[in-house]
């Protein structure tokens, strides 16, 4: 607990430092799509202080998240089997990679159609001013959503070693699910525009789907084959 705290503190200090790139990166999507029709501006005497702050701690826990995270690994693996060990390690570098995945497609992709969507809907020829602070917490909040939505074909894999779900329960539930997507979409994209709502909904059911293939090719003759090796092991007399 305390070399992560100190990671995160040394961090936080670092992603201070470029707070205001960092800032910009996130601002690039937006101000795309408002071209010169608007402008960011800040209400509050503080709020440019107080964004900064925030993008610091969102961008610390992000960017220092393979150090912290192998230092809560190392603290738990003492207590695990080796073949635990085995069978968890795939699954942590498969879910960072699939974070990565959901915040690069939620940058390059959900950002600036829904902005556009947003800057082009309603009354024309008036000029947008955004407030930084809202903006740059909202962002940052559905970065991490989507990071974590990502997640969703390791999370059914894993219910799949442990015996909870299979190929056949989770084709059943499909059409439920993709109504509890769609109502997801509707609450990560800020426009309740149908097509913003598309883009977020469509690659969950991909992802969703893309669970059930690991289930189908992964799960099903890893249970299999150990099943076999059980009924195969001698019984004693």
């Amino acid at each position: 607990m305390i070399r992560i705290l100190i990671i995160l503190v040394v961090s936080f200090g670092c992603c201070y430092y470029f707070s205001n790139d960092i800032q910009e990166f996130l601002l690039a999507p937006l101000r795309e799509a408002m071209g010169t029709t608007g402008k960011v501006i800040f209400t509050g005497l503080l709020d440019k202080v107080l964004a900064e702050l925030q993008i610091a701690f969102w961008a610390c826990v992000f960017f220092a998240s393979p150090l912290w995270f192998r230092e809560a690994w190392l603290f738990i693996k003492p207590g695990l089997y080796d073949e635990e060990v085995k069978a968890i390690r795939p699954f942590i570098f498969v879910g960072f990679l699939l974070f990565l995945g959901g915040v690069a497609f939620g940058y390059y992709i959900v950002f600036p159609f829904t902005f556009k969507t947003l800057l082009a809907s309603g009354v024309q020829d008036v000029e947008a001013m955004l407030n930084l602070q809202d903006y740059l917490l909202l962002s940052s909040k559905v970065l991490v959503f989507l990071g974590l939505l990502f997640q969703l074909p390791n999370v059914i894999l894993i219910l799949g070693f442990m015996g909870l779900v299979t190929k056949y329960s989770l084709r059943n539930m499909r059409r439920y699910l993709a109504v509890a997507f769609a109502v997801l979409a509707a609450v990560v994209t800020p426009t309740p525009d149908i097509l913003s709502m598309m883009t977020v909904w469509v690659p969950m059911m991909i992802l969703y789907e893309i669970g059930i293939v690991a289930v189908a090719w992964i799960v099903h003759p890893y249970l299999k084959k150990k099943y076999m090796d059980d009924e195969n092991l001698p019984t004693e007399t």
